[in-house]
């Protein structure tokens, strides 16, 4: 059989037939191939559909993703700010008369992502070229870690150090922008502007009494930016700061003492003008001062202030009415009491007035005048003065100061003298104030305050007459008493000092000395209060003893001689008041 017949055969037997366009000729099979081609264009718009189902499936989840991403909040465990909370502003801090003393710098900081490190070791030894003193283990440590996105490796580069890891093309470095702290005087005003922490935010100071007037909440809660900030004014005066900062520090060179402090304050206002204590520290480097110039010594440190504590008791009985300024006591012999033997120090041995008392520094004198006023009556008129409670001002830095837990005879003599109670030396130059201020108890102030305004939050602790007593028994100690050595050419200065034993192991110490000294210029009109101290001082001056005369005393003297034509007050050359002195 041919080919064609073959085919002719296969055909007759298959029963079908098409048409000319290759179709099924028969009803049947054109029924069923419709069929199948409805199948398969139905077949083909699921798969269609469902291609673009999961497009759109797989964009969701990426979208959601990201916007998860976008949502989370920072991990509060690690050091990591948003860069919101870097770039947060700190406002200014300026003086009274707007000098700036602290202000925020922009910078940056270099942080590593090590999932992106390539080669940690050839990374750390790339940046020690440029940050010698970065620790290489800890920091190969962050870069190792491989599961980690981020790691601060150096907080506040310097511009020349940022350019220079820059060039060395590192992948997987990068820098963030923030905010440092800077204070332009450096070690002038540590202990009072306090310093804030790598994160810029408050520790210490006035700083810290920023943050806790709701700065710090505010960043807390992410409402602070990187816009700048209504400055903060403070009470002191940038000159006199200086003068005072100067002062301290060359105490504790000249005397070679373990520290040193001085305070300068309005005695109608409260205002602090100045304050420095030494050892001191930069704000700026804040760690490099920590072992010892952290300490602010003025308000946080107590000490038994010795014979200025006498000004106390010579105005708590003025005002009680029992003494008068004319009545004289016997001071010729020791007092024995609980085993102890009181005596002077300048002793003259015989009949003193009361001036004659203050002037030659009596411890007996001034113990049998406590003893006629009383305990109960001495430790309340100690407490009016501010003496025994925790001071009231916006450093943070306050230590409260120390008493004896029952007061008894004993107490209340060795009290008399500077014995027995520890205050902070601000608090004590603030009671002090208070004694020739006309008897107006203000409490210290860092920041401005006018007259009316310190008028309306005094308390009267002594009646006018007895701030008019205490004037003329400082003023009488600053002519011929141990104060006469501060008296600065044109400036009427009122004065007493202090030198008292310190504690050592529980007993008084008859070779260490912490030295203090009071003095209130121009005295017939007083507008400052100087109150300085020195601890431990191991020499004096011109080769004096370690006394206060020698040590405290010149460090009031030469912040007067300088600060007094700063603050406004006019000399007064020639001014004789010798009368006023006779009269009593």
């Amino acid at each position: 059989m041919s080919f064609l017949s073959r085919i002719m055969v296969l055909k007759s037997k298959a029963h079908f037939s098409t048409d000319g366009n290759n179709r099924p000729s028969d009803g049947f099979s054109r029924s069923r191939f419709e069929g199948a081609r409805k199948r398969k264009a139905n077949q083909a718009k699921s798969r269609v559909v469902l291609l673009v189902g999961s497009f759109i499936a797989i964009y969701c989840v990426i979208g959601g993703r990201l916007a998860q991403f976008a949502m989370t909040p920072p991990d509060t465990t690690s050091s990591i700010l948003p860069p919101d909370r870097l770039m947060a502003s700190r406002p200014d801090i300026v003086d009274r008369n707007g000098a700036l003393l602290a202000t925020d710098i922009r910078t940056v900081s270099l942080f590593a992502e090590p999932n992106k490190i390539i080669d940690p070791d050839e990374a750390v030894e790339e940046l020690r070229k440029v940050l010698p003193d970065l620790d290489a283990k800890s920091t190969y440590r962050k870069l190792a870690a491989k599961n980690s996105h981020f790691a601060w490796l150096r907080r506040q580069l310097t511009p020349k150090q940022q350019s220079q890891i820059l060039a060395l093309g590192i992948p997987g470095i990068g820098f963030r922008p923030e905010k440092r702290r800077f204070y332009p005087g450096g070690t002038t005003a540590p202990h009072i502007l306090g310093y804030v922490n790598i994160d810029n935010r408050g520790v210490a100071g006035m700083e810290k009494y920023i943050d806790n007037q709701g700065l710090a909440d505010l960043a807390a809660a992410g409402m602070t930016n990187d816009q700048p900030l209504q400055p903060v004014k403070l009470s002191i005066d940038l000159r006199v700061q200086g003068i005072v900062r100067d002062a301290v520090v060359n105490a504790v060179k000249n005397f070679q003492a373990k520290g040193a402090g001085a305070a300068v304050i309005d005695v109608h206002t409260g205002e602090v003008l100045g304050m420095a204590s030494a050892p001191d520290f930069d704000p700026n480097y804040p760690n490099e001062g920590a072992s010892e110039g952290w300490l602010n010594r003025m308000t946080n440190g107590t000490f038994e202030m010795g014979s200025t504590f006498k000004t106390f008791t010579m105005a708590m009985a003025l005002d009680s009415g029992k003494i008068s300024l004319r009545d004289a006591f016997d001071a010729t012999n020791p007092i024995r009491i609980g085993g102890f033997t009181i005596h002077d120090f300048h002793g003259q041995r015989r009949v003193l007035s009361v001036p004659e008392i203050f002037q030659y520094s009596s411890n007996i004198g001034t113990a049998k005048i406590a003893d006629l006023v009383g305990i109960d009556a001495h430790k309340e008129f100690v407490t009016r003065l501010g003496l025994l409670n925790k001071m009231d001002t916006e450093l943070p830095e306050v230590k409260a100061p120390s008493q004896p837990r029952v007061w008894k005879k004993i107490n209340s003599i060795t009290i008399s003298f500077g014995h027995g109670v520890s205050t902070t030396p601000l608090q004590t130059a603030v009671a002090a104030a208070a004694l020739v201020n006309g008897g107006k108890l203000i409490e210290p102030t860092f920041l401005p305050r006018t007259r009316d305004q310190a008028d309306a939050i005094a308390k009267m602790v002594v009646k006018k007459s007895t701030s008019d007593d205490v004037r003329y028994l400082l003023e009488f100690n600053g002519t011929r008493g141990s104060g006469r050595n501060a008296r600065v050419p044109g400036y009427n200065v009122g004065s007493k000092t202090g030198t008292a034993d310190k504690v050592v192991n529980g007993r008084y110490s008859h070779t260490l000395n912490f030295n203090s000294f009071l003095a209130a210029f121009p005295i017939d009109n007083p507008q400052y209060m100087v109150m300085t101290f020195i601890d431990e001082p191991k020499s004096g001056e011109r080769g004096g003893g370690t006394i206060s005369a020698f040590t405290a005393l010149p460090i009031a003297r030469d912040i007067i001689a300088r600060a007094a034509p700063i603050l406004g007050v006019q000399p007064s050359f020639g001014k004789d008041n010798s009368a006023l002195l006779a009269s009593y």
